[in-house]
C-alpha cells in the first residue's frame, strides 16, 4: 500500500488563537453565579433568603444604612445559578468551569473571575483545600485527564515571546531537554551539584500531596497534540508582576510588567513566565511557588486577605499530526491557542471596617479603584448595546480592563462568581455587589467560532498507523521480512470492528455466546451499511467534483484560446516596439559617444586651465620670492648704513661734546672774570630775526635782570662776548642745542605715495587722534570685517590694518600694518606685511616736568617748547626682515 502524502494548503489563513468580530455569529449575556458562604457563627444574622436555584431576596437589616433611610424594601436579586452554603465544590465546577473547560479543549477562551467584599470565599472557591479541590484544580485534573495519551514531548511548542508558539522539530526539542535535564543536575544543593530539591514550603504544603481526581474528561480530537502552558501574574497597586519568575525577589523586589497588544489584536503581559507542564502535579507545584510571592495581608475582617488580583492562564497549544500521523506539521500557522483565564479578585472593602492605614490603606484604594473601573467599562458596554451608543469603554484606566479587554470585546465566554456572605454586618458591601452582578448580566458577549484549522486529513490517522505498525511488527515476528516493505495509506481507512467474540459452546444450554455473536454481527452489518452510505456518499461527491471539474476544464480552455489570442496581438507589439527599441537604443548610442566627446573635450579645456594656474601662480610665487630676497638685501644694506651712520653720528657727537666742554671752559673763565670785576655778569647778545634770544645768568636766581654799570666796563663785557655769539651766529648750535639729543632722521621712512588702490581694515572703534600724522592713501576703501577673499582681491593690491594698544608708559600707541595683496591658486588671496607704522602721542608737559628744567631743549623724533597746550608727535617706521 501506498502512502498518499497531503500537504497544508499554501493559502490557508493563520489561524488565531482569538478569532475576530467577523466571525461571530451569536451574542451570549454574560452568566454570573452566586455563592453564598456559611455562617460563622451561631449568633449571626442572615439577610438573605434562597427562594429558587436562580433567585435571592436581600432583607436590610436595620443597622444598614439604606434602612435608616427609609429604603426598607426587599431586593430581588436573579442569577444564572445560586449555589447554598451546602453546595459541594464539584457541583460548582461542573456548572460554571466545566462548559469553559470543553470550549478551551475545542480552541476557545474563557474567563472566570471571583467576585465579592473581603471574607466572602473567592479564594476558596478558586483554590479549595486538600479533601475538597476548588476550580482551578479541577480544571488542571479534566485538562489532563483528557489529553493524557495526546501529549507532545516537552518544548515540541515553544512560545515565542509575542503571545504566540512556534513548533520545533524533534532534534531541537531533544537539545531543549538534554539541557534543561543538565541545568537540573548542575543546580547546587548544599555545596554539591546534583538535582534541584523542591523547595521546602512546597513539601509542607498540603495541596501538593492531593489525589488527581480521573473520573472527569473530555473528548478530544485523537489526531492532534497537545501542551499545557500556565501563567501566574498578580495586579498590585494598579502594577502587574509576574509571580513564576524564577529570579530570587529576596535580593530584589519584583519588576512590573507591562500589558501590550500581539500581532493579532489580543492583549497579553510582555514577557511573562510561560511554564510548560506535563501534569497537575506540576501545575500545582508552580501554582504555590507563586502563590508564595502573593501580597496578603492581616485585615480586621481577613487573616489572610489577598492585596492584589491573581490571574491563573491554563493556555492549551493544539496542532495537528501530518498524513501518516506520526509527526507535528512543522507549520506554525495550524497551531491553535486557546487558553482559560482564573482571576481571584481582591475583596472590596471599607475602610471604616477594616482599620486600613498606612500601606493597607494604599492598597484598599487601588483594589477599589480597579474594580470601580471593572463597573464602569461594563455600565458603558452594556449601554452601547442598549441604547445603540458608540462611547469610548475606558479599559486603559486600569490594567485589570486592559488585560481583559479582548474577552468583553468577543473573544471568548465570560463567567463570573459571586462571592456574598449572608451575614447583616455585611449587608452594605453586599448589596453593592448584587447590584454590579446583576447589571453585568445585562451585557452581551458575542460568541466567537473555533478557531481549528480543518487540513482535509482523513480522521482517525494516528489509530490506524498504530494498529498499521503493531500488525506489521507481528509479521515480521512470523518470518516474513516483505511485510518491512508495506507502506500504510491512510487516505481511506475502513474498519468494521474488532475481532471476533469466542465462537466456542461448550454446552447446548449456553444462549450468551450466540446473543454476543448475533449482537457483534449486528455492529457489524451496522457498520458496513455506514460505510457503503459513507463510500457512495463519497463517490457521488466524487462525481460531482469530476463534473465541476470539466466545466472548470472547459471554461479554462475557453479562456486559455481568449488569453492565446491575446498573446500574439501582445507578441506583435512587442515585436515593434523591440525595432522601436533598437533605434532608440542606435540614437542613444551615438548620443553617447558625442557626449563622451565633448567630456574629453572638456577634460582637456580643464587641464590646460589648471595647468596654466599652476604656472601663473608658480611665477607669482616666484616673483614674491625675488621680491623678498631683494627686500632681504636692501634690508642687510640698509641696516649697514645705519650701523655705519650711527658710529659716525657716536663720533660726531663724541667731537661735538668736546667742542661743547672748551666752550663751556671758556664761558666760565668769562664768567668767573666778570664775577671777579662786579659780582654780577650781565651778557646781551644781539638780536635778530633768526635767533630772539635773550640769557640771563646769575647764579642760582630764579630771574635775571640788567644792573646799571659804567660804560667802560659794559664795552668790555660786550667785547668779550661778542665772539661768542659770532661763533653761536657761524653755526655752532653745539652750546644751546648738544650733540647727543639731536634726533636722528629715519632715512627708510616714507609716506605712500602710490596710485594703487588699498584696503583701509580699521577692525574696532579707535580713539581720534587729531594729528597730521596720519597715513596717506588717496585711493582706498575702508572696511570694518572681511568675511570673503573677494572682499581684498576685487580692485586692490595693497592692504593696511590699523590697531590701537597702550605702551609702557601708558601712552596711546597706534599701529598701521602695511602689506601687498598676492592672489592664491586656489582662488583666494594671501597678505604679505612688509611694514609697519607706529604713530603715538605724548605730553610735553609731562616730559618738561620730570626733567625739572624749563629751558627749551629738544628730544628723540620731537621738539619741546614751552608753548601752551603745544603736543609732541612721534612717528617711526620699521620693516620687517624678509
Amino acid at each position: 500500500m501506498k502512502t498518499t502524502k497531503m500537504k497544508p494548503p499554501t493559502s490557508t489563513k493563520k489561524p488565531t488563537s482569538r478569532p475576530r468580530h467577523h466571525n461571530m455569529v451569536t451574542k451570549d449575556p454574560v452568566q454570573v453565579y452566586c455563592r453564598l458562604r456559611p455562617m460563622q457563627h451561631a449568633s449571626d444574622i442572615s439577610c438573605m433568603r434562597v427562594i429558587s436555584d436562580t433567585t435571592i431576596i436581600v432583607t436590610p437589616p436595620e443597622s444598614a444604612m439604606n434602612f435608616r433611610n427609609a429604603n426598607s424594601k426587599e431586593i430581588q436579586t436573579v442569577f444564572s445559578r445560586v449555589f447554598t452554603a451546602e453546595t459541594k465544590q464539584k457541583e460548582i465546577f461542573n456548572n460554571v468551569a466545566l462548559p469553559l473547560v470543553e470550549n478551551l479543549i475545542r480552541g476557545r477562551n474563557g474567563l472566570l473571575f471571583a467576585y465579592g467584599v473581603t471574607g466572602s470565599g473567592k479564594t476558596f472557591t478558586m483554590t479549595g483545600e486538600p479533601q475538597d479541590s476548588g476550580i482551578m484544580p479541577r480544571c488542571l485534573d479534566v485538562i489532563f485527564n483528557s489529553i493524557a495519551n495526546y501529549q507532545a514531548k516537552k518544548f515540541v511548542f515553544k512560545p515565542d515571546k509575542l503571545n504566540g508558539f512556534d513548533v520545533q522539530s524533534e532534534t531541537d526539542a531533544m537539545l531543549d531537554r538534554q539541557n534543561e535535564l543538565h541545568a537540573g543536575l548542575m543546580t547546587p544543593r548544599n555545596g554539591k551539584t546534583g538535582r534541584k530539591k523542591p523547595d521546602s514550603d512546597s513539601d509542607s504544603n498540603p495541596m501538593i500531596a492531593r489525589e488527581a481526581d480521573e473520573s472527569q474528561s473530555v473528548l478530544v480530537e485523537q489526531d492532534n497534540v497537545y501542551a499545557v502552558f500556565i501563567t501566574f501574574v498578580e495586579i498590585y497597586n494598579n502594577s502587574v508582576y509576574d509571580l513564576l519568575d524564577d529570579e530570587d525577589v529576596r535580593m530584589k523586589s519584583m519588576q512590573s510588567k507591562i500589558v501590550r497588544e500581539d500581532g493579532n489584536k489580543n492583549m497579553y503581559v510582555h514577557a511573562v513566565t510561560e511554564v510548560e507542564v506535563k501534569s497537575s502535579e506540576e501545575a500545582f507545584e508552580a501554582f504555590y511557588r507563586g502563590q508564595r510571592k502573593r501580597r496578603v495581608a492581616h485585615t480586621a475582617l481577613n487573616a489572610e486577605s489577598s492585596r492584589s488580583h491573581s490571574v491563573f492562564t491554563i493556555r492549551l497549544v493544539q496542532a495537528p499530526l501530518d498524513c501518516e500521523g506520526e509527526q507535528v506539521i512543522q507549520d506554525k500557522r495550524v497551531v491553535c491557542v486557546s487558553q482559560l483565564s482564573l482571576v481571584d479578585l481582591a475583596g472590596s472593602e471599607r475602610t471604616n471596617r477594616t482599620k486600613n492605614t498606612g500601606q493597607r490603606l494604599r492598597e484598599a484604594g487601588n483594589i477599589n479603584n480597579s474594580l470601580m473601573t471593572l463597573r464602569s467599562c461594563l455600565e458603558i458596554l452594556r449601554e452601547n448595546q442598549t441604547q445603540g451608543s458608540n462611547k469610548m469603554v475606558p479599559y486603559r484606566d486600569s490594567k485589570l480592563t486592559h488585560l481583559f479587554k479582548n474577552y468583553f470585546d468577543g473573544e471568548g465566554q465570560v463567567r463570573m462568581i459571586v462571592c456574598v456572605n449572608p451575614r447583616a454586618d455585611d449587608y452594605d458591601e453586599t448589596i453593592q455587589v448584587m447590584k454590579f452582578a446583576e447589571m453585568t448580566q445585562e451585557v452581551q458577549v458575542a460568541r466567537p467560532v473555533a478557531a481549528k484549522l480543518d487540513l482535509g486529513f482523513t480522521p482517525g490517522r494516528r489509530q490506524a498507523n498504530r494498529i498499521f505498525k503493531e500488525a506489521r511488527s507481528r509479521l515480521e515476528r512470523e518470518g516474513k521480512p516483505e511485510a518491512a516493505e508495506l507502506e500504510i495509506d491512510l487516505g481511506l481507512v475502513y474498519s468494521l470492528g474488532g475481532p471476533f467474540p469466542e465462537l466456542e459452546i461448550n454446552s447446548p444450554h449456553n444462549d450468551q455466546v450466540i446473543s454476543t455473536l448475533m449482537h457483534f454481527l449486528e455492529q457489524r452489518i451496522n457498520k458496513r451499511n455506514i460505510l457503503r452510505a459513507d463510500l457512495q456518499q463519497k463517490q457521488n461527491e466524487f462525481r460531482k467534483m469530476l463534473l465541476a471539474m470539466e466545466q472548470e476544464n472547459i471554461g479554462l480552455k475557453v479562456e486559455n484560446a481568449s488569453l492565446k489570442a491575446a498573446h500574439s496581438q501582445q507578441k506583435k507589439k512587442v515585436v515593434a516596439m523591440e525595432g522601436h527599441l533598437c533605434k532608440t537604443e542606435a540614437q542613444i548610442d551615438s548620443l553617447l559617444r558625442k557626449l563622451n566627446g565633448a567630456n574629453d573635450t572638456i577634460r582637456t579645456l580643464q587641464q590646460e586651465l589648471r595647468d596654466r594656474d599652476m604656472a601663473l601662480n608658480q611665477r607669482i610665487i616666484d616673483k614674491q620670492r625675488v621680491k623678498q630676497k631683494y627686500n632681504s638685501k636692501i634690508q642687510a644694506e640698509a641696516d649697514k648704513m645705519n650701523r655705519e651712520l650711527e658710529i659716525k653720528l657716536r663720533q660726531q657727537r663724541e667731537h661735538l661734546q668736546n667742542q661743547m666742554k672748551e666752550k663751556d671752559d671758556k664761558l666760565r673763565l668769562v664768567k668767573q672774570i666778570l664775577v671777579d670785576d662786579n659780582g654780577v655778569s650781565t651778557v646781551t647778545i644781539p638780536q635778530k630775526e633768526s635767533v630772539p634770544s635773550t640769557v640771563t645768568e646769575a647764579g642760582d636766581a630764579a630771574s635775571a635782570k640788567t644792573p646799571s654799570c659804567t660804560e667802560t666796563r659794559s664795552r668790555k663785557v660786550k667785547t668779550k662776548f661778542q665772539v661768542i655769539w659770532t661763533q653761536i651766529q657761524t653755526g655752532n648750535t653745539e652750546i644751546l642745542f648738544p650733540q647727543d639729543k639731536i634726533a636722528v632722521s629715519n632715512p627708510r621712512y616714507r609716506r605712500s605715495q602710490s596710485a594703487e588702490r588699498w584696503i583701509d581694515h580699521r577692525p574696532g572703534a579707535l580713539v581720534p587722534l587729531g594729528t597730521v600724522l596720519q597715513p596717506m592713501m588717496r585711493r582706498r576703501r575702508s572696511v570694518n570685517r572681511l568675511t570673503e577673499a573677494r572682499d581684498i582681491t576685487e580692485g586692490a593690491s595693497r592692504y593696511c590694518l590699523v590697531a590701537q594698544e597702550h605702551d609702557t608708559d601708558g601712552e596711546l600707541e597706534t599701529k598701521l600694518y602695511k602689506g601687498d595683496i598676492v592672489p592664491t591658486s586656489g582662488g583666494g588671496a594671501q597678505v604679505v606685511f612688509n611694514d609697519v607704522e607706529c604713530l603715538k602721542q605724548m605730553s610735553p608737559t609731562a616730559r618738561r616736568k620730570r626733567s625739572g628744567s624749563c629751558a627749551p631743549h629738544q628730544t628723540n623724533g620731537h621738539f619741546e617748547g614751552t608753548d601752551r597746550g603745544s603736543i609732541g608727535t612721534e612717528s617711526t617706521s620699521k620693516r620687517p626682515r624678509m
